[in-house]
């Protein structure tokens, strides 16, 4: 049997990496497996991190910061056979046998598997899977915020109800920090849409997944901690968030349907530009520009 293949990618990532590394082996304790990086022409010292801490890793060089789907495209080029790989952020610390009951769970139909996430020093996990988008959504969660909405599967993507992180649960995607994808899935689905360069990768790539047969499914005894989180305050990255979710909208439905989600997108990013956050005030900006949805700018 091949083994399974560790993807990760890379850009400026050399605080995060020692940390990375130290808590891998525990997290593919049960599994064969090789770890593949990507790294997006860092400026620090990712790559001599790489070379000191894990000198078996192979790492490809991309020569230019080109996106997390390219840098996942690349080292799954690198990966050679493999039956799963495990695709996960520099950020991700897995717990004890978190791969191995991701891996076990590829079965049935399920083609990407995804953990319980939690934040850095919270007890409780994070909303990690969603629903797809739809405009009586994107109007719910301008209204009452995707956490109250949440509650209603019609008003909200996200989804909150705590059962759902108690026991295996599908989902229409789900966030990609840290999932599983069989060997079959990916062959199946071919390589992950470069033109998204940050955000809505993971989102386009389980939705294409569906298409096909294939389900995401939480496994909530696979945990990891994910210490990441600057959308929520970059004002740059929540901008590309938000236009990226039209964008892959605009994709999947036409374009009456799509004016009416952006108006609503516009409308959330709106409301809390008003009270205050600055990366709702970006949002809201770039959003509402002519032309703004033609290309996925880089940050």
């Amino acid at each position: 049997m091949s083994p399974v293949a560790v993807i990760v990618v890379t850009w400026n990532s050399a605080s995060v990496l020692p940390g990375f590394l130290a808590a891998l082996p525990d997290g593919m304790a049960g599994l064969d497996w090789r770890l593949v990086v990507a790294d997006n022409d860092s400026a620090d010292d990712t790559v001599e991190v790489l070379r000191a801490l894990a000198p078996d890793t192979t790492v490809v060089q991309t020569g230019r910061n080109a996106g997390y789907a390219a840098g996942i495209n690349a080292a799954l080029r690198a990966a050679g056979e493999y039956e799963a790989v495990v695709i996960c952020n520099p950020d991700i610390r897995m717990r004890q046998g978190c791969a191995k009951r991701l891996v076990d769970s590829l079965a049935d139909g399920v083609g990407i598997a995804v953990p319980l996430l939690y934040e850095e020093g919270r007890a409780t996990p994070h909303h990690s899977l969603r629903r797809e988008s739809s405009v009586l959504r994107a109007l719910g969660e301008a209204l009452i915020g995707n956490t109250r909405a949440g509650r209603f599967p019609a008003l909200s993507e996200l989804v909150t109800h705590s059962a759902a992180y108690q026991r295996p649960t599908r989902a229409d995607w789900a966030t990609g920090a840290l999932m599983a994808v069989s060997g079959e899935c990916l062959a199946t689905c071919g390589p992950w849409d470069e033109s998204f360069f940050l955000y809505s990768e993971e989102t386009e790539y389980c939705l294409r997944a569906r298409d096909r047969g294939y389900v995401t499914q939480l496994e909530p005894s696979a945990e990891a901690v994910h210490l990441g989180g600057d959308s929520q305050v970059s004002p740059r990255l929540w901008t590309l968030l938000t236009l990226n979710r039209v964008r892959l909208y605009r994709r999947r439905h036409g374009p009456l349907a799509t004016a009416a989600f952006r108006t609503a997108v516009l409308l959330r990013e709106t409301s809390r530009a008003a009270l205050g956050r600055p990366a709702s005030r970006a949002a809201a900006a770039a959003l509402a520009r002519p032309g703004a949805l033609r290309a996925t700018p880089g940050p």
